[in-house]
């Protein structure tokens, strides 16, 4: 039977993206995570974010307490927001369009190990977040997995594959239970 060789594992990040972790790290910690919930330091925290190459439309909200693992591999659209306690752990892109929303306690992960390789190494795809798409508390969505415009990733489901767009979808592993649509006016 093969064995692992975890000793050989050597960590793919680069030394120059180690460290701008590391300070993004000490500026969230110090300017971005104290800052009062509300409109008036929205700006704020969204220049923070830019500073480190996040692209955030008009209107996109970043809560507080939201963690967010490399701002420069992160897009937002208009009016989109990630709320409280929102991980978003991008080693790869993650993609949110416009007025989509990614609620309380939301894990965004686009990173794993490749359970094959003898030294587990780290695999990573993007996420998308449609436009008008609700991930809705405590839900998870795993790498390379767009959850489709307008789609709803129930509360507590874990999305290991797309969502098709405008389906309600929920559980472990999370399947369409219902098609979404909107009341007019």
């Amino acid at each position: 039977m093969p064995h692992l060789h975890l000793q050989d594992y050597r960590n793919r990040h680069s030394r120059r993206s180690k460290m701008a972790r590391a300070l993004w790290m000490v500026v969230w910690a110090l300017f971005f995570r104290p800052t009062p919930r509300g409109a008036f330091f929205r700006p704020w925290r969204a220049f923070l974010l830019r500073c480190f190459g996040a692209r955030l439309e008009p209107g996109a909200n970043v809560l507080p307490s939201c963690r967010v693992w490399q701002p420069w591999r992160l897009t937002m659209g208009a009016h989109s927001c990630l709320s409280e306690r929102v991980d978003c752990y991008n080693a790869a892109e993650v993609v949110i369009g416009a007025q989509a929303v990614v609620s309380q306690d939301a894990f965004l992960c686009t990173a794993s190990h490749d359970i094959a390789s003898p030294i587990m190494e780290l695999v990573t795809a993007p996420i998308v977040i449609g436009p008008q798409a609700w991930v809705c508390a405590r839900a998870v969505v795993l790498p390379g997995v767009t959850v489709g415009e307008g789609a709803v990733l129930a509360a507590a489901a874990v999305a290991p594959r797309d969502i098709p767009p405008w389906a309600v979808a929920a559980g472990n592993p999370a399947r369409p239970i219902a098609t979404r649509s909107l009341e007019e006016g």
